[in-house]
């Protein structure tokens, strides 16, 4: 690419952490407030196989925006939108705050082509980018290695690649450290006021039993 005057040019892998980290320091360790990705892989005409290689490269692009936005910036990508637009919007929210899919009136009506626009990014506490990174360089052995970090075990796989087993409704999980900034218990606005079971619970914490 032709040098452009007033513009820092890196060349890097986008899914490498030194490229990241070559953009963070052209700003001389200041963050991003904004990140733009238009990348998009060499079309097939296969619907299903462009919208997952794209996906692909916009998790990438989403790893360096991860390790480069400051609080609050913002996030725009090409995507391809199919079927699963929903869980790719649905994925990036797990980070931004603000997320919307938009079709610019230079984009021909006939192509999947569309942008996503994300604002006000806002990573869950103990997220770490460099897991992004991680899954992108080195694949499943890498991120089972990642940590006991629950915010890894369950937002890195959905974001990349919709796997929904981090969180299962049949489940029973431990409460967070009470604390501060903690997990605090309320007790119910209304509890019930005469329920059948009232009984049955009186007697089971007195460790006695009702005759029939």
């Amino acid at each position: 690419m032709a040098p452009i005057a007033g513009v820092t040019q890196l060349q890097g892998d986008i899914t490498s952490a030194a490229t990241a980290a070559g953009v963070v320091a052209a700003f001389e360790g200041r963050p991003a407030q904004l990140v733009v990705c238009d990348g998009a892989p060499d079309v097939t005409g296969l619907h299903d196989l462009d919208e997952y290689v794209q996906e692909q490269l916009l998790l990438a692009a989403l790893a360096i925006a991860a390790a480069v936005l400051q609080p609050g910036g913002g996030f725009v990508a090409k995507i391809f939108r199919g079927r699963d637009a929903a869980l790719l919007t649905a994925q990036l929210r797990c980070l931004f705050r603000g997320v919307e899919v938009a079709k610019p009136r230079s984009s021909r009506n006939s192509s999947i082509e569309a942008f996503v626009v994300c604002r006000d990014f806002a990573p869950p506490p103990g997220f770490d980018p460099t897991c992004l990174q991680a899954l992108l360089e080195a694949g499943a052995a890498e991120y089972e290695a990642a940590g006991d970090s629950l915010a890894v075990r369950q937002l890195v796989p959905f974001m990349a690649c919709g796997d929904l087993s981090g969180w299962d409704a049949d489940r029973s999980y431990d409460l967070p450290s009470q604390g501060a900034a903690g997990y605090t218990p309320l007790q119910p606005v209304q509890p019930p006021t005469a329920p059948a079971y009232k009984a049955a619970i009186a007697l089971s914490r007195t460790g006695g039993s009702r005759a029939r």
